[in-house]
């Protein structure tokens, strides 16, 4: 998945900020926890105020990803209290 998951990144790079956690490292207990996770890989798609939009779990399949990336950014594009 790294691959598609760093090309994404780069096609959306200024618009959606990506966050890699490794849930194995304690510092991130927090985050693990307010975020549910339950699975490697998983994927957690916030809006901007931090709210969990979308949540995928496991081996993803590409345009799936994609879809989901763009409707995040579509939705914030449409927000008229979004400032970036």
């Amino acid at each position: 998945m790294a691959p598609v998951v760093h090309g994404l990144e780069q096609q959306y790079a200024g618009r959606i900020d990506f966050l890699y956690l490794n849930v194995a490292v304690p510092r991130n207990d927090s985050a693990r926890q307010a975020l549910g996770f339950r699975a490697t890989p998983h994927f957690f798609l916030l809006d901007d105020r931090g709210t969990t939009r979308t949540s995928m779990q496991g081996v993803v399949p590409e345009d799936s990803l994609r879809s989901a990336l763009g409707a995040l950014v579509g939705a914030r594009a449409k927000s008229p209290t979004t400032q970036r």
